[in-house]
């Protein structure tokens, strides 16, 4: 009996083998997926009614939320899911991700695109490990090539929802259930080649020769382009092999590395090598399946789209000046493939770090002009030919950093906060900040006590805080005449005891606020000024004069750098250092919910009803990370990185007419400002945070509904 039991075991074993083998494979023949291709300059994805056109239309989605580095990967379902409804509401077809996210975001996806009619796509990323390629500077290094094939393959098996990813610092990990291959309509391998890293492979491996592989083939390659191949024929050989499945194929490019010469480019890394899409060929089944080019086409950035004539006399669709639409037509021309804007936008911040010579700068935008300057970029990108564009991007990211910003703050605090003056944490359409107080000039929502109160011109004087500012309520008699001044003092040991070169103070102020009828600021002490001490006495990039002395009784503005000294060799012109004074004040409705809300507002003084709001972004006043009370230190002395954590900030206010004190709080006792009282608050490592969508997203909803 027992040997009939065994024979009917090995039975079904054999027919079960027999099913995987046979049975298994008609099903993958029957269900084979090739979600999309590229036919001509157009994209096409296969839908049940057949091959259909599609303009793309989407967002670029990161990993971040405020409170988390992206490598927590603690972006939840709901939340994905929410998102995804709200970007599917945009009209938007297509979402890009840049790698492996949680499970969640498949999860979610899978729902939205059950309960929807209009499917959301996605471009998927391909991440390849920045910090191993800056070290070796070779792209055929055995670390990096090993760990890049694994995430590649993690990232295959969990479109497919074939398994587990075991959990790994800084990467996403999980139970991949959900086959979601048949929305994954594009790859997008790799990252923005750092130039050196690109001439390093071709410098070691010049002898390398072409590469003929299964599905991509190159001509006329480099080194790198062959690597670039062979990563490509890797991948789409492991989906092939493992899934049946294949679907267009594309590497990360950026105007850095762009094919297009330059000839008003003088840096050392915008110019210096180029990565050719051009050359890298399809072969085999993907010569039906197709492969297109993808690029980052900022309009500001590098300064060559700023200077060189081709693109800022290139005239548009409109008749108009346009240096973006200028590079668009050129990169067309000299492409064979067709090209995906993968990366565009401008951020609807307080920061600057660009100018762009039509006012599409990096920076210094509101929300309905992010929106109105997006559109037209879009259009561009559709006017020259491209196959669409991805917006950078959906949610704003409070981890990242700028360059003329991120030798002020602390990199692993970043995303406890938000920084206003910091405009890549801004491009999202999808804000976080809480905007505790509205500064509409109401003067309600304030629930402390007033720090003063006082019965003369000045009433009071308030104070609160949140993740982004540092607010300020100032009340008066309606009647009062002449402007207010507010001083902070936020460094023990140092500050300025003179102010407005009349009145005296007990305490030495580090940053004065003025508020009157014709250009309101923030100025800071000539000691504590951290651009002129970075960029004039420790760089020599600026004439700074004398070395700062304490208690000068010196307020300088407060300034930010746009570009460093600048060479266009086809004119022979040296252009200048360029900065921008940043503690100029704005004045408008700061509240989101108001149909006159500017985005850019930083105080409304209501002189009818004697209420002045004010609102200061933390790094302005020297904050390296107000979760921890962490401010700039003695920078004149110990350098750029002096830091010191504080228990508070001191502040008074005071009433100047025609240069008279006419008020202040504390009252002044022998013709002297008295001690200052102190403003504090509670350190935070969880940061509050709420979920808006900015004024550009109802722009951009219309803009892609046509």
């Amino acid at each position: 009996m027992k040997k009939y039991i065994i024979i009917g075991i090995l039975i079904v074993a054999v027919g079960v083998g027999i099913y995987f083998v046979f049975g298994n494979s008609q099903e993958r023949e029957a269900h084979e997926i090739q979600p999309a291709r590229i036919t001509g300059d157009q994209f096409e994805v296969k839908t049940p009614d057949g091959w259909e056109q599609m303009t793309i239309k989407g967002v670029n989605m990161g990993m971040a939320k405020p409170g988390y580095f992206p490598g927590e990967a603690a972006i939840t379902e709901d939340e994905y899911y929410r998102w995804f409804e709200q970007i599917g509401e945009m009209n938007a077809n297509t979402v890009r991700v840049y790698t492996l996210h949680p499970p969640g975001f498949y999860n979610a996806l899978a729902r939205y695109n059950d309960r929807n009619e209009e499917n959301i796509y996605i471009m998927h990323g391909l991440w390849a490990d920045e910090g191993k390629m800056h070290d070796g500077l070779d792209a055929f290094d055995e670390a990096l090539n090993e760990e890049f094939n694994q995430d590649m393959m993690n990232v295959m098996d969990a479109i497919h929802g074939g398994g587990t990813v075991e959990p790994e610092p800084g990467k996403a990990s999980g139970d991949y259930t959900k086959d979601v291959s048949g929305y994954v309509i594009g790859w997008i391998m790799g990252v923005e080649w750092y130039p050196p890293f690109v001439v390093g492979t071709n410098e070691k491996h010049d002898d390398i020769g072409q590469y003929d592989g299964t599905f991509y083939r190159t001509e006329d390659a480099s080194p790198f382009e062959h690597w670039l191949a062979e990563k490509m024929d890797y991948i789409s050989k492991y989906e092939n092999e493992t899934y049946g499945s294949l679907r267009p194929m594309s590497f990360t490019n950026w105007v850095t590395t762009d094919i297009l010469e330059h000839p008003s480019d003088s840096s050392d890394m915008e110019d210096l090598v180029s990565v050719d899409p051009n050359v890298i060929y399809t072969e085999g089944e993907m010569e039906d399946i197709g492969q297109y080019a993808s690029y980052h086409i900022y309009p500001y950035y590098p300064d060559f789209l700023n200077y060189d004539k081709k693109y800022v006399e290139y005239t548009d669709h409109r008749g108009e000046k346009n240096n973006y639409a200028g590079y668009l037509n050129e990169m067309v021309a000299e492409h064979r493939l067709p090209i995906l804007v993968a990366e565009f936008g401008v951020p609807a911040s307080r920061g600057l770090t660009h100018r762009n010579p039509f006012g599409w700068d990096q920076g210094f935008h509101t929300e309905e002009e992010q929106g109105e300057i997006v559109t037209h970029l879009y259009e561009d990108i559709l006017e020259e030919g491209m196959l669409g564009g991805l917006i950078f991007t959906w949610q704003d990211e409070w981890f990242k950093r700028t360059w003329n910003t991120m030798d002020y703050d602390d990199p692993d605090r970043r995303p406890f906060w938000s920084n206003a003056q910091t405009n890549e944490q801004q491009f999202g359409l999808l804000s976080f900040d809480t905007h505790k107080i509205k500064v509409d000039g109401d003067g309600s929502g304030w629930e402390g006590d007033p720090l003063y109160t006082g019965s003369g011109v000045l009433e009071s004087l308030t104070m609160d805080h949140d993740e982004r500012y540092l607010y300020l309520k100032v009340e008066h008699d309606p009647e009062m005449e002449g402007g207010i001044n507010i001083p902070l003092d936020v460094i023990d040991g140092q500050g300025n005891h003179t102010l407005n070169g009349q009145i005296e103070s007990e305490d030495g102020i580090d940053f004065l606020i003025d508020i009157n009828s014709e250009q309101s600021r923030v100025t800071v002490d000539d000691y504590y000024d951290f651009f002129e001490i970075q960029y004039g006495h420790t760089l020599e990039m600026i004439d700074a004069g004398e070395a700062p002395e304490m208690d000068s009784g010196e307020f300088n503005p407060i300034r930010l750098a746009l570009n460093k000294e600048y060479y266009l060799p086809d004119r022979g012109v040296t252009l200048p250092f360029e900065s921008y004074e940043t503690g100029l004040l704005r004045e408008g409705i700061g509240d989101p919910e108001a149909e006159s809300y500017d985005s850019l507002t930083d105080y409304n003084w209501n002189r009818e009803e004697g209420v002045l709001e004010i609102r200061l972004p933390w790094q302005l006043i020297g904050a390296r990370d107000p979760s921890q009370r962490e401010f700039i230190g003695n920078i004149a002395e110990d350098g750029l990185e002096a830091s010191v954590h504080i228990d508070g900030i001191g502040v008074g206010a005071y009433v100047t007419d025609d240069r008279q004190l006419v008020d202040s709080l504390p009252a002044v006792e022998a013709g002297r400002l008295p001690a200052l009282d102190m403003y504090t608050w509670e350190e935070w490592d969880m940061p509050e945070s709420e979920e808006r969508l900015k004024k550009s997203y109802d722009i951009i909803k219309e803009t892609f509904s046509e």
